[in-house]
C-alpha cells in the first residue's frame, strides 16, 4: 500500500515517537507500506520543526530517508484539488498524492482537508493518522 503523508503527519511522527504518525514509519521499514511525500509537504515539515521543536530536526531528517519523494504535480492536477474545497496552499499536497497514485493520502489537518476525510478524490483516500493506521492494519 502506497500512503501519502503530509506535512503535518511528518512533523508528527518527528517529535512524538508513540503517536500513530510515528507507526507509519515502523510499518514501511517492516516492508508492509511504503510511503511518499512532495518536496512542498517535506519543506513544510522542516520549516515547523526549525520552528517549534528545533531538537527533532535530526529525527525529521532520518525519518525523510525512508520516504521517497514525489515529483511536484502538473497544474492540471492542483486544479482537480482545487476544485474539493481546499485552500491554495493545500490542493499542491492532494494533487501530488493523485498524481504520484498513491492509495492513500494521510493528513492530520481537520480544518482544511476534513470535509474529504473517508473519501476518495480520483483513486486518493484521504484519511485522518488514526484511521489510516486501522486502515492498514486491517
Amino acid at each position: 500500500m502506497r500512503l501519502f503523508l503530509d506535512a503535518n503527519v511528518l512533523f508528527s511522527a518527528a517529535h512524538n515517537p508513540q503517536g500513530n504518525a510515528r507507526a507509519f514509519f515502523a510499518l514501511a521499514t517492516q516492508g508492509a507500506v511504503t510511503l511518499l511525500c512532495s518536496r512542498f509537504a517535506r519543506d513544510e515539515a522542516v520549516r515547523n520543526i526549525n520552528l517549534k521543536f528545533p531538537d527533532c530536526y535530526e529525527t525529521l531528517f532520518t525519518l525523510l530517508k525512508i520516504i521517497e519523494l514525489v515529483s511536484e504535480p502538473p497544474l492540471s492536477t492542483i486544479r482537480i484539488a482545487g476544485s474539493v474545497g481546499l485552500p491554495e496552499k493545500d490542493a499542491p499536497i492532494l494533487a501530488a498524492a493523485i498524481a504520484s497514485r498513491v492509495d492513500m493520502l494521510v493528513t492530520g489537518d481537520k480544518r482544511h482537508f476534513g470535509h474529504l476525510f473517508g473519501q476518495h478524490i480520483e483513486t486518493v483516500l484521504v484519511l485522518p493518522p488514526a484511521d489510516a493506521l486501522v486502515f492498514v492494519l486491517n
